[in-house]
Formats: C-alpha cells, structure tokens, sequence
C-alpha cells in the first residue's frame, strides 16, 4: 500500500503544506463563511472509493447533475482505524481540504463533541423520515443530528456449501463442524477478523453479546459490563484457537484477509460483512458456486445477534462549502436511486428503508431484513477509540495464551467505570 504510506505522510506533512494546497484544491476554493461553489472534496476510505467502486460512482453521479460543485473522493485506508487517524490530522488542524466525512458510525460522539462536524439538525425531517431507525441514531449525539445514515452492516457466517448441509446455530457447533470438516479436507475452519484493531472488537462484540452481555445501560450513563459472559467469549476464543477451530493467521486476519482465505477454500466458516457477499460470487473460484451466507451462532442456538456498522456522512466545519456539502449528504442518503446502487453494486445495506422492499428477492437483503432487527451498535461515545483500544489492549493477549481472561475481563470493566460520571 505504498500510495496510502505516501498519503500518511502528506496528511502529517504540516500546516505550510495543508496552507499552500488550500488555494488550489476543491477544499480550499470557496468563500469564507462555507458558502463557496467549486469542487467538493469527499474523504472516505475502503475498497468501493477506490476507482470503479460504487462510492466512485456516486460521486460521478452527483457531479453530473450538479456540474456547479462537482464532487471527487480522497481515498483513505481500507481500515476504519487508519481513516479515522487521517481525517482526524485534518480536523485538528482545522483544514479545509476534506468537505464531506465518511464517517464510521462510532466515531459520530467524538466528532461532534470536537467540533469537527456542522450539525444537521435543520435537513433532520428530510433524512429521518426515510431512514431505518438504527441508523439513523447512529448519526446522532445528544439528541442532535451530527451526520446521514448512508449505508449501515450487520456481520454474516459464510459457509461452504459443498461441506455444510445446515449451518451452525451455536458458537460450539460451530467449531465442532470447522474442526471434523477441516482435518477432513485438510483446510481451515473458521476466519473471522482476529487481528488487533477494530473489527477484532468487532468479532469479540458478537461473542459477548450472544451470551446475553452489555457494556452500559440504555442511556449510557452507567456500565452494565459482566465479567462472567465476557471470561466466556474470551474463553471460547482461546480454546478454539488451541483445538484448531480458528484458521492459521487467525489472529492476523481482517477483512479482506478473511476474504482471501475463505474464497481461495481454505476455510469451512468466515465472518465477514455483506459486501464481501458479490466479491466472493464473482471471484472465479470454486468456491463462487459452494457458499451461503447464515446469521451468526449465538452460545444458546436462540436468535441471532451482529454488530451493526456502516458509515454516516458528515459536512466538516471547516468546509468552504458547507452549504453545497450538506445538500450532497442529504441528497446521497435520500436518494432511492444511490441508495440501490450501494445495494445491488456492491451489497452495501442501503439505511433507506424502501429500498428494501423493492429489493427482498436479493439473498443478502433477505438475510439484512432478518439480521438487522437484532443488531447491536457499538455506543458512539466520545471516548470510543480509548475504549476500543482497550479492549484490544487486554483481550487480544488473552485468547492469543498470553494472557488470563478473567484478568482481561476485569481490566475492560475498570476501564468502562472511568467512562462514566
């Protein structure tokens, strides 16, 4: 990735580089005030910004019907780590090179209680009224709207099914199949995102959450984490590691790493997201033709529960064209027609919610209508980051041997009290 080490090193290259460029990129060409025309600039990350992606043509489309204020992606990293990190270079520097943020959906809280992002509060009526309810929330912090709800996630099982006749309802069923399955065809069983940073909280999330375990209560103002059920989730981790449920590089993998392993046959299971559902159907693969996609286990068998994620779209304050940045943010999440393209171009769950209705013949929107009503976010909380990198802190040693996971538990639970008042 020697073009994203090279856009590291320009986003950290300093205030006389973010000054010099201001005159001449689309960020920097408007009037002061953020009434100015010109090109906007929208800063997002992962596979579908990269050219032919459907956030690529989302932008062409809007270009072409407002040739006044013409759009154009900056691509950040794939990970939602690394893209935080570069927007957040811009934002506190109070650049105007990035006008619209896409935004994972637990970064909302930081970024409004920085001042980094123009309320929404006046185009509320406009997205909620078109909205899935999830997502909409997601998008906002302390009653007020931060950001639009533009595609939202939920974690699938992929399975092979020239292996599996039925999927696994429980996490221990699971591992028995990716076990007896995998010594018998000589691959791995499960690949999920185990690697230290965000998705492995992700993946640990899921675990604690279909033991029946929460981190604070409805209105976030006291913690509700259990030590018991989140010993379990890790415990559960270690020994599927050590019995050889988990795929070699387990504990390296994200999500296009998991993809790769699982579309090249060498896994029974993966989780991953929705989008990976076409990536994988059009690989070319044997295994294109030999794969399904179920609703994660749970430890009981009852239900199903995911992590919802996605990304939010948000006008930076320190926009030149704040006002033609949020007729794009209000224009990309309530448009029926760019809200299908995420859906049928490149299975990104639309927060639209009659695009749902017109698309329940698809299988990854069937299965997105049964997973959704059950998913579980993340709390956008200002302190998001510091927590989740706790979390990997004390839980990643822990199911990698080097660690105790009730030692872990503890450590995630002293540190969730000092989130509170």
């Amino acid at each position: 990735m020697n073009g994203l080490t090279n856009r590291a090193l320009w986003a950290a290259g300093g205030a006389l580089v973010l000054v010099a460029v201001a005159a001449c990129t689309p960020g920097g060409g408007g009037d002061e005030g953020g009434e100015g025309g010109g090109e906007l600039v929208w800063a997002i990350g992962g596979s579908e910004a990269q050219p032919g992606g459907v956030h690529q043509k989302v932008a062409e489309k809007w270009s072409e019907e407002n040739p006044d204020t013409p759009i154009r992606i900056e691509i950040l990293p794939d990970e939602a780590d690394q893209q935080r990190e570069q927007q957040a270079l811009e934002l506190q520097a109070e650049g105007s090179n990035f006008d619209v943020l896409g935004m994972d959906v637990i970064w909302t809280g930081e970024y409004s209680t920085n001042g980094w992002v123009e309320s929404l509060e006046d185009v509320r009526e406009d997205i909620e009224s078109v909205s899935l309810s999830g997502a909409f929330e997601s998008a906002t912090w302390g009653g007020e709207l931060w950001a639009a709800p533009f595609n939202t996630n939920a974690g699938f099982l992929y399975y092979r099914t020239d292996l599996v006749d039925e999927p696994p309802t429980t996490w221990d069923e699971l591992c028995e199949m990716a076990i007896e399955i995998g010594e018998q065809e000589n691959i791995g069983g499960y690949v999920g995102q185990g690697a230290r940073y965000e998705g492995f909280v992700v993946n640990w999330l899921e675990l604690y959450w279909s033991g029946g375990g929460e981190l604070y209560n409805e209105d976030q103002t006291e913690v509700a984490f259990d030590t018991d059920i989140a010993t379990q989730a890790t415990e559960f981790l270690a020994n599927a590691e050590q019995d050889g449920c988990l795929t070699p590089g387990f504990n390296t993998a994200m999500e296009d790493e998991a993809r790769n392993v699982f579309q090249s046959g060498d896994a029974v299971f993966m989780r991953n997201w929705p989008s990976f559902y076409s990536v994988v159907k059009d690989g070319g693969t044997p295994v294109a033709e030999n794969f399904d996609v179920a609703p994660l286990p749970t430890f009981t068998g009852e239900g199903t529960i995911s992590a919802s994620g996605g990304f939010n779209l948000a006008v930076s304050a320190f926009s030149d064209n704040i006002e033609g940045a949020k007729e794009f943010v209000v224009w990309a999440s309530t448009n029926e027609e760019v809200q299908t393209m995420l859906a049928t171009d490149a299975s990104l769950p639309p927060t639209m919610e009659s695009v749902y209705e017109d698309l329940s013949d698809d299988p990854v929107m069937a299965l997105l209508g049964e997973v959704l009503p059950d998913a579980k976010p993340r709390p956008p909380s200002p302190q998001w980051n510091e927590i989740s990198v706790e979390m990997q802190r004390a839980l990643f040693p822990a199911y990698n041997g080097e660690g105790d996971p009730g030692e872990a538990s503890q450590a995630v639970l002293d540190f969730l009290e000092t989130t509170v008042e």
